[in-house]
């Protein structure tokens, strides 16, 4: 089930990205976000190809790692991180891709650093400004990019975006669009040791659109494992 649904989902990434204007070329990397979703499920999923998987808590996303391992998959941290877990998160998660603010930027350095690493990041930006979620405004950007290049123990290498929940989903494309040109804006900055390469938008409702407006991660849960399963621990 699982596998029929996740080659549903990449016969139609590969249909959005032939839609998309020849300028876009990058290749689209899809994260399988397994959070709210057994390990068993998860396990599916990787026998069927997936290389990469999102997870949205650190301590749901501790458990499955114990589980399946470091060498599994690229983990994908994309929700709000707290301060107080960065020590946690840097131990388990390949790519942090919600950094939204220079407190957490500051404190993920300074984890990492006590464990040797250079932790992967994408800024998360709030480009419609919505009260209820996480990320950095337009405005404020550039400061917490200039931030995380000077920081030692973070590698920025990207951005990442939560479109809002509209009924009428292209109304989002705009902010697909903006956002892939906030992107580009970003790739020519003159960082000293960031790399820019990643814009990670687009979930299970609207992650054709977002590869069309230039996405090259998109993040979907419900349409290759199906409604979450809230209300019980995954184990």
């Amino acid at each position: 089930m699982i596998a029929e649904k996740l080659q549903e989902v990449e016969e139609k990434i590969a249909a959005a990205k032939a839609r998309r204007a020849p300028e876009l070329t990058d290749d689209v990397t899809l994260v399988a976000v397994t959070k709210n979703h057994d390990v068993s499920a998860m396990q599916e999923a990787l026998a069927a190809g997936v290389t990469n998987v999102g997870e949205n808590r650190v301590q749901e996303a501790q458990g499955k790692y114990e589980v399946v391992g470091p060498d599994a998959a690229t983990w994908h941290l994309i929700g709000h991180l707290q301060t107080n877990k960065a020590k946690q998160a840097v131990k388990i998660f390949d790519i942090i891709e919600s950094v939204d603010s220079t407190h957490l930027a500051k404190a993920l350095d300074k984890e990492a650093g006590k464990i040797g690493k250079v932790q992967d990041v994408l800024v998360q930006v709030n480009l419609a400004k919505e009260p209820q979620k996480s990320g950095v405004f337009e405005e404020d950007l550039p400061e917490l990019l200039k931030l995380c290049d000077a920081l030692p123990h973070l590698h920025l290498c990207g951005l990442m975006m939560i479109a809002p929940d509209y009924e009428d989903r292209e109304r989002c494309r705009p902010l697909f669009r903006r956002m892939h040109e906030i992107f580009m804006e970003a790739k020519e900055m003159p960082f000293a040791a960031s790399n820019i390469k990643y814009l990670s938008m687009g979930m299970s409702h609207d992650y054709e659109m977002a590869i069309e407006e230039g996405a090259n991660i998109v993040r979907v849960g419900t349409a290759i494992f199906g409604p979450r399963q809230y209300g019980k621990t995954p184990h």
